[in-house]
């Protein structure tokens, strides 16, 4: 049995496109996928007009994975995608009224979300620098998002703060946690760990 396992373990790792550039290509179509999925699971939550979903973990992801500008790329190609009408928001949301909505800033902010995610994890192997960037990630998205709420709604922080970051705050702690792991787990797979 082990002998089958280190062989599909091996084939998994196998790089199948040789051409760096055509796996980055990829991967940043499979970044803009993975996040269009991760909006079809979106909880709606009372007090809020911003549903739960797991958009934020593959945002901060792209970054550790793809590197700060793979990441970014990403992010602009969901948008674009949704921009252009295909339902890849929240709740089936698409179009550039859902971009001007409540829901927008925090869209908005994901290629720099991607970004800082991928900039900071890149200072160094260790935890701390992925913990930060993926947490630094998560903090752009809520300003993005913060920001547009208080150009709709002209609410003051705390206000702002109760309806656009406690609601998602434990979620976001096990997202954070999650990528970090994911990002562990596809280094030491691509580095023949």
């Amino acid at each position: 049995m082990s002998m089958l396992t280190e062989t599909l373990r091996t084939a998994a790792v196998r790089e199948v496109v040789q051409d760096r550039r055509a796996r980055m290509g990829i991967g940043i179509l499979a970044f803009a996928l993975a996040t269009s999925f991760g909006a079809t699971i979106a909880v709606p939550l009372p007090g809020t007009s911003v549903p739960m979903s797991l958009q934020p973990l593959f945002v901060i992801l792209s970054g550790t994975v793809l590197g700060a500008w793979g990441g970014a790329a990403a992010m602009a190609l969901y948008l674009a995608m949704g921009a252009m009408g295909a339902p890849v928001f929240a709740l089936g949301g698409a179009g550039i009224p859902w971009l001007l909505g409540p829901t927008g800033g925090y869209l908005v902010a994901m290629p720099a979300a991607a970004f800082v995610s991928g900039v900071v994890a890149g200072h160094g192997r260790g935890w701390g620098w992925l913990l930060a960037g993926l947490t630094l990630g998560l903090a752009v998205i809520y300003v993005g998002g913060l920001s547009r709420l208080f150009v709709l709604t002209g609410q003051e922080v705390g206000a702002l703060l109760r309806v656009g970051v406690l609601p998602f705050l434990a979620g976001d702690v096990a997202k954070i946690l999650a990528a970090a792991l994911l990002t562990r787990t596809v280094e030491s797979r691509s580095l023949g760990g």
